[in-house]
């Protein structure tokens, strides 16, 4: 069952839909209404600022890798045990995927039934304001605009003139938060800067923030419209079948932090164990070197996406777990790397030496490579045979040379290979979520457990 609920969308990107978002998530929390937050979309970093603010797991909502018949599902168990769900939209309210396909925040907010808070940059605007309110509330009459928050305000009286624009289209004016440089969150190439690089910085900025959304913001009001909608009956998210229990490594700390929570929950759902790790600090991969017999061993190792380039000095110094990387993946260790994790098993990264698993050199570009992929792979790997299908998408400014062709990758204005695999690697800079179809993630978890059942005869 899907409870209180609401949608932060915007006007276009970068309006401030995660300022907004995260500041609610922070004051509900100092509040103690337990409130949950989501992000529509596949980005990482804006639901890292969600869970710092409500000290909740990072969660998605994204229709097209997942399908939009099951955003309610995952919306639910994203607000398990909470007191309401705030949903941050992705790019303009009706905005989605280059294909036309259903993936706008509107697509999803319709799907959920939830009221929509509209977010509008009001700093180059007063009376201009309300064409902007009204057009995007009388646009799709089945997307209930039940609310406005100005952001980028610059006075009490810029704040009068906006209230008095809009007055006549009868939506509730829910708040008017000031310019301010210190909501600007640090930027970087991909984005905001991740909350796992310095989290003591954000818990400072979002202390500041919190104090500014009490202050211009009607955080009662925005829990009224949460409250609005009606409880919606919801499916179980799908999960794979438990299995053989297996021990996972899986990358994390400052420059491996994009993995997604369901992939954590679907992995234990089959039966592993997960063990994270920080390639920065760590010599060696867990438990690598403990004989196949001890219930300890490692068998399968995932490194997600993150920001290696900018670590990548430090990566290549940790010799000790490169090279131990590179003779567990010699060894058979079944591992699937994304993106980031892509690049720390190639040869180099702008010429500093990494765990050479992949025959590849990764550099820095400064061309952006983004979109949803539909991956098929051209060979068996771990996520399963060779025709294995998925949905994913890519995020980054890197290369690799060769680009590889384990996978052949069709988006609407192209198609071609790229990612390298065999029986016991996929290693691709496509992301995959499992909540839509978690069978990669079974398959990999069996892949795994056939590695130890295997290990285990063999030493016996």
């Amino acid at each position: 069952m899907l409870g209180p609920r609401l949608v932060i969308a915007g006007t276009s990107s970068g309006v401030g839909k995660t300022t907004i978002a995260t500041g609610l998530l922070a004051a509900f929390s100092r509040r103690a209404k337990r409130p949950a937050g989501a992000k529509i979309g596949p980005d990482f970093i804006d639901p890292s600022y969600h869970a710092a603010a409500s000290r909740r797991p990072a969660r998605n909502l994204d229709p097209w890798m997942c399908g939009l018949d099951q955003m309610a599902s995952l919306a639910a168990r994203a607000a398990q045990g909470a007191g309401l769900l705030v949903v941050e939209g992705v790019m303009g309210l009706f905005d989605g995927a280059a294909d036309g396909s259903p993936s706008s925040t509107a697509d999803v907010a319709r799907v959920l039934q939830a009221p929509v808070i509209l977010v509008i940059d009001a700093s180059a605007m007063a009376s201009s304001a309300a064409a902007l309110l009204h057009g995007f509330a009388t646009f799709d009459p089945s997307i209930a605009v039940s609310g406005v928050i100005f952001n980028r305000v610059g006075s009490d009286g810029h704040e009068t003139m906006l209230r008095e624009a809009v007055a006549p289209l009868g939506i509730r004016v829910l708040g008017a938060l000031r310019r301010d440089d210190r909501f600007a969150w640090r930027d970087r190439h991909l984005g905001l800067v991740p909350v796992a690089e310095n989290p003591s910085s954000v818990d400072a900025s979002l202390e500041r923030l919190t104090a500014a959304i009490e202050a211009f913001v009607d955080v009662e009001g925005v829990e009224q419209v949460a409250r609005s909608a009606e409880p919606l009956q919801c499916s179980p998210v799908r999960m794979p079948g438990p299995g053989a229990p297996v021990r996972i490594a899986v990358a994390s700390g400052p420059a491996f932090s994009f993995t997604y929570t369901d992939t954590v929950e679907a992995l234990a759902a089959a039966g592993a164990e997960i063990i994270p790790f920080d390639p920065l600090s760590d010599e060696r991969l867990p438990a690598s070197r403990k004989s196949p017999s001890d219930p300890d061993a490692l068998d399968g190792l995932l490194i997600g996406g993150g920001f290696p380039e900018v670590y990548a000095e430090t990566l290549s110094e940790n010799r000790r777990l490169l090279v131990d990387i590179a003779d567990q993946a010699r060894r058979g260790l079944v591992t699937w790397a994304e993106c980031g994790g892509l690049l720390l098993l190639c040869e180099s990264l702008d010429g500093h030496p990494l765990a050479g698993v992949v025959p590849a050199d990764a550099t820095m570009t400064g061309t952006l490579t983004l979109g949803y992929r539909q991956a098929q792979s051209t060979v068996a790997s771990p996520i399963g045979p060779g025709g294995t299908a998925f949905r994913g998408h890519e995020f980054h400014y890197s290369q690799v040379e060769p680009s590889g062709s384990a996978l052949q990758l069709e988006a609407r204005f192209g198609r071609g290979p790229e990612g390298f695999a065999s029986a016991d690697l996929l290693a691709t800079y496509v992301h995959f979520h499992p909540g839509g179809d978690p069978t990669p993630i079974g398959n990999f978890v069996t892949k795994a457990a056939l590695r130890r059942a295997s290990r285990r005869a063999h030493n016996l």
